[in-house]
């Protein structure tokens, strides 16, 4: 067994997402087998001495069904409509379902919003903690009610992936329809699965796909963007099929381990690199991208040569460097409207109140 699943499975508190696809069927809704199947896995991790939060897809696939919809709408007020039923469907499976181990279950529903401002982020952290000293088990979703494009995580997988960091996870386990990572199409026979990911280059030049299912938003894209995350922030990931789910609660032996890279992010940095929302972005030359991702250092205006958005001192904006990639996140010092005169210049050649950093270090944080 390698150290990240032997990680996975000693892990005293994780956090388990399960796809809507794994849940529902467009035609019959809500499969109350399956989930029942999941509870099975869940509970019996939870009876070996672990505390889980479970992060589950499937509210808007749940209320498909009763409201006689044969596919997943597209347009938002459809899906609100539906996750509206749907997710008091999924609320009520999942009481019962845990109530045959005499566990009971909390329901916490989030927007990004709840992630990305620092005061909802702390609250957040305070109800799991409760909830979870408490025996009970948190079942999270996104808030697909009330939740508009501009707040929406996207899909339940970069949501785990956050709310892993939030709860101080020791490990996060994906579930889908899929049994892992393949370096091309698995219904391709000459595909294979990639057992363990060690780092970033094990990833290099795979492509993957969106959900093809039609229930869910993500698919493996999602899935391995939500992986890297938490393997980024320290946090041991296994990507494995929801049918698996006992095995892979268990001896974890099954799918795609992804390891953790590095040591665990506070909670501020990994909000500041991962859950914040950016409101701009600094371009910076080669020499800047060195200072501040390889020697850690602040940014100084004279490494930045471009400005984009409309932000305020104490926003958070992204770093770019020369190749039009993102390599860093950080609290910015100036509004977006004082930085065009300071850019490319020395502080020495800039008034006395200007001279300082446009990115401190300590509100810096370099991505992977």
């Amino acid at each position: 067994m390698s150290v990240t699943r032997k990680a996975v499975a000693d892990a005293e508190r994780l956090v388990v997402k399960v796809g809507s696809s794994a849940l529902t069927t467009a035609g019959d809704g809500l499969d109350v087998g399956r989930l029942n199947a999941l509870v099975d896995a869940v509970a019996g991790r939870i009876g070996r001495g672990s505390q889980l939060v479970l992060v589950s897809s499937g509210a808007i696939g749940a209320g498909l069904a009763p409201l006689a919809l044969g596919k997943r709408p597209r347009d938002l007020a459809t899906q609100q409509a539906a996750a509206s039923v749907g997710q008091l469907a999924l609320a009520h499976a999942y009481a019962e379902s845990f109530g045959r181990y005499s566990l009971t279950v909390g329901q916490v529903l989030l927007t990004s919003d709840d992630v990305v401002r620092r005061s909802h982020y702390r609250n957040a952290q305070r109800t799991f903690s409760r909830l979870l000293s408490l025996g009970a088990v948190p079942v999270v979703n996104e808030n697909d009610t009330v939740a508009t494009e501009e707040i929406r995580f996207g899909d339940n997988d970069r949501l785990a992936a956050l709310v892993a960091h939030l709860v101080g996870a020791d490990a996060l386990v994906l579930l889908s329809d899929v049994d892992g990572l393949y370096d091309g199409d698995p219904r391709d026979g000459a595909t294979r699965m990639v057992s363990e990911v060690a780092n970033e280059s094990d990833v290099d030049g795979i492509a993957v796909g969106m959900s093809s299912s039609g229930l869910g938003t993500g698919g493996m894209v999602s899935k391995l963007a939500a992986a890297r995350t938490a393997a980024a922030a320290g946090i041991p990931v296994l990507l494995a099929a929801a049918a698996q789910a006992s095995r892979a609660l268990t001896a974890a032996d099954v799918g795609t381990a992804f390891a953790a890279a590095g040591s665990r992010l506070s909670a501020r940095r990994f909000w500041l690199g991962y859950a914040a929302g950016p409101t701009g972005r600094l371009h910076l030359d080669a020499g800047a991208v060195a200072a501040v991702v390889r020697s850690r250092r602040s940014l100084l205006a004279a490494g930045i040569v471009g400005v984009d958005g409309d932000f305020q001192a104490g926003d958070v904006v992204e770093l770019v460097g020369p190749e039009h990639r993102v390599v860093a996140r950080g609290v910015v010092a100036f509004d977006a409207t004082e930085l065009p005169e300071l850019i490319g210049r020395s502080s020495h050649e800039l008034p006395p109140e200007q001279r300082r950093e446009v990115v401190h270090a300590d509100d810096l944080v370099p991505l992977r």
